[in-house]
């Protein structure tokens, strides 16, 4: 639903492409993992699945359960509250499990959080919390690398350089890509596991950023 609706507005804030690898393909029981820049990239990525056909729930901060509207529509999505620094924060990964084990998929955005940074620059993924691995060892799931470039021309920066964004986006209409690799196995220990994560949702952003000529890319 949430990747419909998404698909639906995100022309008139934004300008999507969307490309996959030669390999890409829908597999049930997936874990996507997505890099995180803006409060605007979950949109963007959840339009970009729809897309090819990929129709994940999604991990996302708990306070958005508290949002009146929006809480009620995660909540009859089966999308996951996650608990940051509270007690309730294996609850998260508990509900992923399940999800993943009845074949659907999970998209999480393993970084944990946003950049501080206040440009709105592209930058490479910051480093992995343990969660996607966590899951990755307790489900066999495959990992399914998103990068996301673009969302940061929307929103990023102070509260109001994001409402000022947000604002003028339509106007603007800035370029966003999504890149969606193919699945593999994690394999190793769970350093290793965390490394081939990071490297290949790290290369699916530089693919990403690259198509809209982000110099931190290219300089890559």
């Amino acid at each position: 639903m949430f990747g419909r609706i998404a698909d639906v507005l995100l022309p008139s804030i934004g300008r999507l492409s969307v490309t996959t690898d030669p390999g890409f393909k829908i597999m049930t029981g997936s874990l996507y993992a997505a890099n995180h820049t803006s409060l605007a990239d979950p949109a963007i990525v959840l339009a970009a699945l729809h897309r090819i056909g990929a129709d994940p729930v999604v991990m996302a901060t708990a306070g958005l359960w508290r949002v009146p509207l929006l809480g009620r529509l995660l909540a009859r999505g089966s999308h996951i509250p996650v608990h940051r620094g509270d007690r309730r924060a294996g609850d998260a990964l508990d509900a992923a499990v399940q999800a993943l084990e009845q074949g659907r998929s999970v998209l999480i955005y393993a970084e944990g959080g946003l950049p501080l940074r206040r440009d709105a620059g592209e930058a490479a993924p910051g480093a992995f919390r343990s969660g996607l691995v966590r899951l990755a060892e307790r489900t066999g799931a495959p990992l399914v690398p998103v990068g996301q470039a673009g969302a940061r021309r929307v929103t990023s920066g102070s509260t109001v350089k994001q409402l000022a964004g947000l604002a003028t986006a339509p106007l603007r209409r800035p370029g966003l890509h999504v890149h969606v690799g193919e699945p593999l196995q994690l394999t190793g220990d769970r350093a290793g596991r965390s490394a081939t994560a990071h490297s290949a949702v790290t290369a699916a952003w530089r693919t990403a950023a690259t198509r809209l000529g982000e110099p931190a890319a290219l300089a890559a």
